[in-house]
């Protein structure tokens, strides 16, 4: 992913807006092709996609209740959709009581629009006729009937582009927004100050957001007042048969129901990802394709090449730019990165990605989540560099603080997790099972409680929609997994060739030799433990598994095992993880949490060796 300005092109703009889950994604695949960029908007971790349609710079904003300020996607929204020359708005027809909101929102601001009326197949499955002439009619834009899934409507949209224009502002709102006591600003940026925008009012010269010059009350009271009166005039309900999708999403949200599909979901979710992905399919692209073929293959080629010594360390050796760098990307992470996409696209496409949320945002909220971060701390278990990048989704920083922490120390990727269980087999005690599986349960919830109390401001509520259930569009899909895999390919590949070159490095001058033995009086004296264990736990800051493995050859007593294995599980993450931190949370921020999974680790183990007599 790229982080240039997303408005340094000279073309026209073409801005997809919709609330979440209409199919602003279908619309925009159709627009522009597989060939768009993804890319994080400046300053944020926010993905937003981009590409090209008839002369036209095509932008994906992110789906949103409104264009403001109130979180991330809101404020990517608002910058993206102040520098469009057309809008193409999607409504969801079975929602259209909650969509016209933003709808209005744009009309208000002046903006030359078209209207996509998505989903009208659901809408007529649920008794819900709309007048499609009245409602163009009364907005004063183009409304396209549309079922996108289907194909139905698409052409349609992209001919009436042209007819794009300004539609119905509602007078009053105007004249308050040209009334602002300042000549500065544009009709959209004046009508978000006036509905109490700080970022855009401070543009403007004047005081703040929450100035007496706001009018948001009075605005949205209006603006509600428009929709509903929209949706009588032009939508009406016939009675109709419950669906069985529709059955089927209720129950899904019940207590045993819904508990018992979150877990068979997420089951599936960890026997594809964390199984046959990393572990099986994994053993075969980078164990069999990658090192027992492609790395001695290129092992040779730099020998021909390159005389012996350091340059031909750096490039071929043990964590060679050229060995390890590729072997890591393209045999170990990209499978897991289309894993993870593909399962994702499908759980997006069905629509039961927001219904696990809601049945999992009351446990999640009392470490500072929400129902969101279901799916980066299960990912977790199969990948904790995967599951680092998939924070993303969740709503606030703080909350991707939150989970990235508890990620990076508490939660063993699954071929660390296979060595752990293999050595607390080992050791024939319950008792070492018990210890382990509960001094980490008990970190991961202290770890998320305290960092909830201690970071500034208030993780996100759960206000998410809950879209019909449907079966997923498989050319959807696979546009999602391929586009998202070759966006991580990109941003990915520069990452690990600096922090193999970083590497390579430390190794040719002996660092990692002295970092060793500078652990040796800590794993010695603090946690009890043989010297070896040191280099164990070194080679975990290259594979995590590695580290773990490193501990089956040693004569340890089960207490020695267990406070091993808790030293090993918190302690710093492996490269491919650590690189991933750096770039999703910068570096003060990354650096505090690398640094403080060192000292976590020991304290946390010599206070174990310390009960446990180790």
């Amino acid at each position: 992913m790229t982080t240039a300005p997303l408005t340094a092109a000279p073309e026209r703009r073409l801005v997809l807006v919709g609330n979440p889950n209409v199919g602003k994604s279908v619309f925009f695949n159709a627009l522009t092709g597989l060939y768009v960029d993804v890319a994080n908007y400046p300053g944020t971790t926010v993905d937003v996609s981009r590409g090209h349609h008839a002369g036209l710079a095509v932008l994906d904003t992110p789906g949103v209740y409104g264009v403001g300020s109130f979180n991330d996607e809101e404020r990517v929204a608002r910058d993206i959709v102040l520098c469009a020359d057309v809008v193409l708005n999607v409504v969801a027809a079975p929602t259209l009581e909650r969509d016209l909101f933003l709808t209005l929102q744009l009309l208000d601001m002046g903006l030359p629009m078209v209207v996509a009326l998505n989903q009208m197949d659901d809408a007529d499955a649920t008794g819900v006729r709309i007048d499609v002439e009245a409602l163009s009619g009364l907005l004063g834009v183009p409304v396209i009937p549309c079922v996108a899934t289907r194909g139905q409507g698409l052409e349609a949209v992209v001919a009436r582009l042209s007819e794009a224009r300004p539609g119905h502002a509602d007078p009053m709102v105007t004249a308050w927004a040209e009334a602002l006591p300042t000549p500065l600003g544009t009709a959209p940026e004046r009508l978000l100050a006036l509905e109490g925008d700080e970022v855009v009012a401070g543009r403007l010269g004047l005081d703040s957001g929450t100035s007496a010059h706001t009018k948001r009350d009075e605005v949205y009271a209006a603006r509600r007042a428009r929709v509903d009166a929209l949706v009588a005039t032009t939508a009406t309900s016939a009675s109709a048969a419950v669906r069985l999708s529709t059955r089927l999403g209720r129950w899904l949200l019940t207590p045993l129901w819904g508990t018992l599909a979150a877990i068979v979901v997420m089951a599936l979710l960890y026997l594809l990802v964390g199984d046959m992905v990393a572990q099986r399919l994994v053993e075969v692209t980078e164990g069999q394709l990658m090192q027992g073929v492609y790395e001695p293959w290129m092992k040779r080629l730099v020998a021909a090449w390159v005389p012996p010594g350091a340059l031909q360390e750096i490039l071929a050796g043990e964590f060679g730019l050229l060995t390890m760098t590729v072997t890591y990307v393209f045999g170990l992470l990209l499978p897991l990165v289309v894993g993870f996409y593909l399962f994702l696209a499908v759980l997006e496409d069905t629509g039961y990605l927001p219904r696990l949320a809601v049945l999992v945002d009351r446990a999640l909220s009392a470490i500072g989540l929400n129902g969101r971060a279901v799916i980066p701390l299960i990912i977790g278990f199969g990948c904790v560099t995967m599951a680092t990048i998939t924070t993303r989704l969740l709503g606030t920083q703080r909350e991707k603080t939150i989970a990235t922490a508890i990620l990076g120390l508490t939660i063993p990727c699954s071929a660390q997790l296979g060595v752990i269980l293999g050595l607390l087999g080992k050791t024939g005690s319950w008792t070492a099972w018990a210890t382990y599986v509960a001094t980490m349960g008990a970190v991961l919830v202290a770890l998320g409680t305290v960092l909830d109390r201690l970071l500034p401001g208030r993780s996100s509520a759960l206000l998410i929609d809950l879209p019909p259930l449907r079966l997923p569009l498989w050319r959807n899909v696979g546009r999602k997994t391929f586009t998202k895999s070759v966006a991580f390919l990109q941003e990915a590949v520069p990452l690990f060739l600096f922090a193999a070159l970083a590497v390579g490095v430390c190794k040719v001058t002996g660092l990692l030799t002295t970092i060793s033995q500078a652990l040796s009086p800590l794993v010695v004296g603090v946690l009890h433990l043989p010297r070896e264990a040191a280099a164990a736990f070194l080679m975990g800051l290259i594979r995590r598994d590695f580290g773990a493995a490193g501990l089956t050859d040693m004569a340890l007593r089960p207490s020695q095992t267990v406070v091993a294995l808790v030293v090993i599980t918190l302690f710093v993450p492996c490269i491919a993880t650590v690189v991933v931190l750096f770039k999703e949370r910068g570096w003060r921020e990354a650096a505090v949490l690398w640094g403080g999974s060192w000292v976590l680790a020991f304290a946390i183990g010599g206070a174990l060796a310390a009960a446990l007599g180790a």
